[in-house]
């Protein structure tokens, strides 16, 4: 977002003139104890000191709130490129610097006390209850209100108008107010404010000696203060805990997981948005499985056609799926591969009967041929896996799952790689195969061994095991072959039902 000098001039300036005069409204407010109290020191001796002296310490209330406003403009003049995430975070910095004045003030305030300390004999007690309550009460009104008022204009004027389409979470950096800190918020407002307030009052008239007031009277206020204290977390935690759940329930359908379900359970607003968010998940979960189920059956019938140009009996496709299926169940068993997720293994079987879609654009002549290739035949050929990886990227283009994608392109592009470097199209070697392809390799050639083909005869279950083990090392991955070896009779047992 790209922010002008005058929009920020505009709502910098609208912003300040707020805080002003909400620090306006706090000079109104009835002084609890901005004065020493009469008790304590000659009350004509104390008027004659702030008279003589009434010049500077005007002119020293003025600058300790001067200070606030000069630092509010170089919040935003000395913001650089921070300034998009200064503006967002106007309304908290602008309420924390217009509550700054009341604490300068303060300590301008002590200050003088304790200089009349000396001279007129305030204790330190008075200085805290005349000044030091007052301030606190005088900064929680002004930093509440301010932030009340500016971040309601925030919400429906700036935002809105500069972010139609929301995302603001997704801007780092920013101070995200949080549940907790906007019911704290309005908790001061409404119900520590005016507390404190009273219970300065009644110190006041205590210390003043005006009157005698019974401690069971600051027992209740006590009270009351822990009480609301009390309410205020029950509430917080009773608002806070549903939105945690909604937060962490959206992140998991972000990432695709629509397995996931929000538990929140209430018969109130919270629950009905529960149950209906639970739905939305449960309408996308079966909107994804369909379109996946579409777009499995789109593949899966490119396979088809292309295994229908081919010489093969048939069935190819089927076969080698089935198989990969039976090896990745094997695998996850084993010491060495227990480690491989779910995800790995399901994508594996989902990607398999797309390694050969390259074949479609190898021509009729060279892919039917019943004999032996001649040496450029061969390599048209060849090039079937190379196509088939550009194939498959271009289909799974728009898929969310990257995991997928990248190893439909791996098998379709590798499974013809073999171990000691000697297969193509790439030559690489060893583990440089990526492992999905290792295992497609695997099951693609022992199909190809067992099954009739047009120029050969299947070969005996024994003789395509005895192939396929005495290629370990050389065409095959040793370990990972030695485990289609341990799984002989599963294989026998899938293709008798063939």
């Amino acid at each position: 977002m790209n922010y002008s000098k005058k929009k920020c001039l505009r709502f910098c300036l609208l912003y300040g003139i707020i805080i002003a005069l909400v620090n306006y409204m706090g000079f109104l407010l009835p002084g609890t104890g901005n004065v020493p109290l009469q008790s304590s020191i000659n009350w004509n001796e104390w008027l004659d000191f702030m008279d003589r002296n009434s010049t500077l310490i005007t002119s020293l209330t003025i600058f300790v709130f001067v200070i606030p406003a000069l630092i509010c403009v170089l919040y935003i003049r000395l913001a650089g490129n921070k300034l998009e995430k200064r503006m967002i975070n106007l309304p908290l910095a602008y309420s924390v610097f217009g509550s700054l004045g009341w604490v300068l003030s303060f300590l301008l305030e002590t200050v003088t006390l304790l200089f009349v300390k000396f001279k007129y004999g305030v204790t330190i007690s008075d200085i805290i209850i005349t000044s030091g309550m007052y301030i606190m009460q005088e900064g929680l009104f002004i930093f509440t209100l301010a932030f009340l008022i500016l971040d309601t204009i925030h919400r429906k004027v700036f935002l809105p108008k500069n972010y139609p389409q929301g995302k603001l979470t997704k801007i780092n950096g920013l101070k995200n107010p949080s549940v907790k800190f906007l019911f704290i918020v309005f908790y001061i407002s409404v119900g520590i404010f005016p507390v404190f307030f009273l219970t300065s009052t009644l110190l006041n008239i205590i210390k003043s000696g005006s009157t005698n007031i019974s401690n069971a009277v600051f027992v209740l206020v006590a009270f009351i203060i822990v009480f609301g204290i009390v309410l205020l977390v029950i509430f917080i935690q009773e608002i806070s805990s549903p939105l945690r759940k909604f937060k962490k329930t959206a992140k998991e359908v972000e990432k695709g997981n629509y397995n996931v379900r929000c538990n929140v359970i209430s018969n109130d607003t919270f629950g009905d948005l529960a149950d209906s968010f639970n739905d939305m998940i449960s309408s996308l979960d079966e909107k994804s499985r369909k379109i996946s189920a579409i777009q499995d059956s789109i593949i899966r019938g490119m396979a088809v056609m292309v295994e229908s140009r081919d010489n093969s009996t048939g069935g190819h496709i089927n076969r080698t799926s089935d198989c990969v299926k039976v090896f990745v169940r094997r695998l996850v068993e084993t010491e060495k591969y227990k480690g491989l997720s779910d995800s790995f293994c399901k994508s594996v079987v989902k990607a398999a009967p797309m390694h050969d879609l390259g074949k479609i654009a190898v021509d009729d002549e060279v892919l039917r041929k019943p004999g032996k290739f001649t040496d450029e035949e061969y390599e048209k050929m060849k090039a079937h896996s190379a196509e088939g990886a550009r194939i498959v990227e271009r289909v799974l283009n728009e898929v969310d799952d990257l995991e997928f994608k990248q190893i439909a392109v791996n098998v379709a592009h590798y499974h013809h790689e073999k171990w000691n470097g000697t297969g193509y199209p790439e030559k690489i070697s060893g583990e440089q195969i990526p492992l999905e392809a290792r295992i497609m390799a695997l099951a693609d050639v022992f199909d190809a061994l067992v099954s009739k083909r047009c120029y050969k005869d299947s070969f005996t279950y024994d003789k395509a095991f005895s192939i396929i083990e005495e290629s370990l090392g050389t065409h095959f991955d040793p370990e990972l072959g030695q485990v289609f070896l341990d799984i002989k009779a599963d294989l026998i047992e899938l293709y008798d039902r063939y």
